[in-house]
């Protein structure tokens, strides 16, 4: 297609009600197709734009000079009745690059500033990409807006991508395009430091009074400096002799991570299975589970005689391994392929977990987690992961009023 055939209209103004039909009316009675179209709505302005092409079937042999000529003479009267500025150039539609991948980057920040926006945008220009379309997904709890992009070195623009999010301090994810982004999926989320906020083993140790020597362990632990089973059993050891009715008083201490009600209810609302798989214990999870209705839930069990903790846990322990291959049970369950499944967690036991999902999300993680998840989130609000599966701030309330 070359530009000699194509006309591009741009029609911009105030918006309201009604114009895009009457571009398309007035465009009805000419034979042409439509190559591209889109419209954006910013600040109340509207910019709408079409390309436009002879259609050869209906009208063989046709100059497209003549034909465009007669549609800038009624463009340009239509836009007088609209109060709209119109204007004419060449162009072509979207280029059909079907051997090159597309992607969709979503960027991420409170506040985003123009200057780290163009960092980004210049990381893409140096991959050799093409920025096709930039949308605002949020304007809180952080701002975030995505972009699609086509064409460029994929592996080179993840690369510096990483580098520049974390020069300029905002959060970066890049996600292939597909059909698979519209399929069913399914999320899975660690617990303690993600869901929730701060650790259940801890909260357990301040009522046994061994609360700084388990802190001190779960650090090591999460940081990948101690063995996950080890480091667990040893801190569960530290609770022997708790009274079991300290469980119930965990449970009331909980606070969900802010946004965490928000992601859950917007997520299966739009369709997604929604699970938890924990290092931490059935003694709570369990109660999460009922809280935010849950599809799929795994945890730890502490044992419990005569009332009171023994040290000890009942069966195998769900390690690092264990997150992944609970992750994969649960995709299974749910008839959803790996690749459509999304996981978020914080330290280093999550890390086989994000790394076998489609999708690995840090979460306020560990400096070894954000350098080996596909992307992180560095702002305390777990509703922003909406944002990065392209769900926007108004959808999340239109599902919410709605719901």
């Amino acid at each position: 297609m070359s530009d000699e055939s194509t006309l591009l209209v741009t029609m911009t103004g105030r918006d309201r009600p009604g114009i895009s039909a009457r571009l398309l009316s007035t465009l009805s009675v000419f034979p042409v197709t439509i190559v591209d179209l889109e419209q954006v709505v910013l600040g109340g302005r509207l910019v709408l734009g079409a390309v436009l092409e002879v259609d050869q079937r209906v009208a063989p042999g046709v100059s497209g000079s003549r034909v465009f000529e007669e549609i800038r003479a009624a463009l340009d009267k239509t836009a007088i009745d609209l109060d709209m500025d119109v204007e004419y150039g060449r162009g072509v539609g979207r280029v059909n690059e079907s051997s090159a991948e597309r992607l969709h980057v979503t960027v991420l920040a409170a506040p985003l500033r123009p200057g780290a926006l163009g960092a980004i945008t210049s990381c893409v220009a140096r991959s050799g990409a093409n920025i096709d379309r930039i949308e605002r997904l949020s304007g809180y709890p952080v701002t975030s807006v995505e972009m699609e992009i086509s064409g460029g070195n994929p592996d080179q623009l993840r690369a510096e991508l990483a580098m520049e999010s974390a020069t300029q301090g905002v959060d970066v994810a890049v996600q292939s395009s597909g059909l698979h982004r519209r399929g069913k999926h399914l999320i899975v989320m660690d617990v303690d430091s993600t869901l929730i906020q701060g650790e259940v083993i801890e909260l357990l140790a301040a009522h046994a009074g061994c609360e700084e020597e388990v802190a001190k362990v779960t650090e090591e632990a999460m940081r990948g400096e101690l063995d996950f089973e080890e480091s667990l059993r040893r801190r569960v050891s530290l609770l022997k002799g708790l009274d079991a009715s300290a469980i119930d008083l965990v449970r009331d201490e909980i606070q969900l991570t802010p946004g965490a009600r928000t992601l859950v209810r917007t997520l299966k609302r739009l369709g997604y299975e929604c699970g938890i798989v924990s290092g931490g214990f059935t003694q709570i999870t369990d109660v999460l589970v009922e809280r935010l209705g849950l599809d799929y839930s795994a945890a730890n069990t502490l044992e419990i005689v005569d009332g009171r903790l023994t040290g000890s846990l009942v069966g195998p322990v769900i390690d690092r391994k264990g997150k992944a291959t609970t992750l994969q049970r649960f995709a299974e369950e749910a008839g959803v392929p790996l690749e459509q499944t999304v996981a978020v967690g914080d330290g280093a036991n999550d890390l086989d977990m994000l790394q076998t999902a489609g999708l690995g999300v840090a979460f306020n993680a560990k400096p070894v987690v954000r350098q080996q998840a596909d992307t992180s989130v560095n702002v305390p609000y777990l509703d922003t992961i909406a944002f990065i599966l392209g769900i926007t701030r108004e959808e999340i309330e239109a599902a919410d009023l709605h719901g």
